[in-house]
């Protein structure tokens, strides 16, 4: 007790205009204090926010890291992403050679009547519909109805099948008798297969790519469409 009362006893009677005359445990205790109170208003007042730019900058860091993690993956498989845009490139263009244009489609039309012709076939219909124009292309669809043996009809879808231009065949049907929309007209059986006449009716449809002055008037249309539905 004796000591806690010498320590406390130098607390007493200190003249605040004289710090120097002070005991050494005020002076220790006040320095102590200011030392708290500057720590306190440097964190609140400058090195708080220090804090938080340095968190942002760490997080910058991880972020920067894995970017370059990602770009460096991208350099080393760069080559063989190369080659990948090389081969589908090449993969696009044999395609589009199969696109005739719009100056080859009456020779198309041609080569299509032709090979029925050329397997004795009888066209009873052949009738070009009216082209649907997509975003690159356009579809012509044709009506045709050919009648001959069932062998030289299953030729005919071959050759069409065979040939360069991209053609397909749709709505198949296959009747006997002499027209596919006569009275006598009747599924193919089996005895059918063998001499009988058949008649095949179908849609043909063919591609065709746009020529630019076509493309370009198909995006006009659609971006004015598209301002059209905007204004609405």
């Amino acid at each position: 007790m004796a000591d806690l009362k010498k320590l406390t006893d130098q607390f007493r009677n200190l003249n605040p205009k004289d710090p120097g005359t002070w005991p050494i445990l005020p002076r220790v205790a006040t320095a102590l204090g200011i030392v708290v109170v500057v720590l306190i208003l440097g964190w609140f007042l400058y090195w708080s926010d220090q804090v938080d730019q340095l968190h942002t900058l760490e997080d910058q860091e991880v972020a920067l890291k894995k970017a370059y993690r990602d770009k460096l993956t991208q350099a080393v498989n760069l080559e063989p992403l190369r080659k990948q845009k090389d081969q589908v490139a090449q993969y696009v263009f044999r395609l589009e050679k199969q696109l005739p244009s719009k100056a080859e489609m009456d020779a198309l039309l041609s080569d299509i009547n032709q090979a029925g012709v050329g397997r004795g076939l009888q066209f009873e219909l052949f009738r070009p519909g009216q082209s649907t124009v997509k975003d690159y292309y356009a579809e012509l669809p044709i009506e045709v109805r050919i009648t001959g043996n069932y062998h030289d009809l299953g030729q005919f879808t071959s050759d069409i099948a065979a040939l360069p231009r991209i053609v397909t065949l749709n709505n198949l049907s296959i009747t006997t008798g002499a027209s596919g929309s006569g009275s006598s007209a009747a599924p193919v059986t089996s005895s059918a297969m063998h001499g009988d006449v058949l008649t095949m009716d179908a849609i043909a449809k063919t591609f065709r790519y746009l020529d630019p002055e076509e493309i370009t008037a198909q995006r006009q249309a659609k971006a004015q469409a598209q301002k059209g539905v905007k204004v609405q």
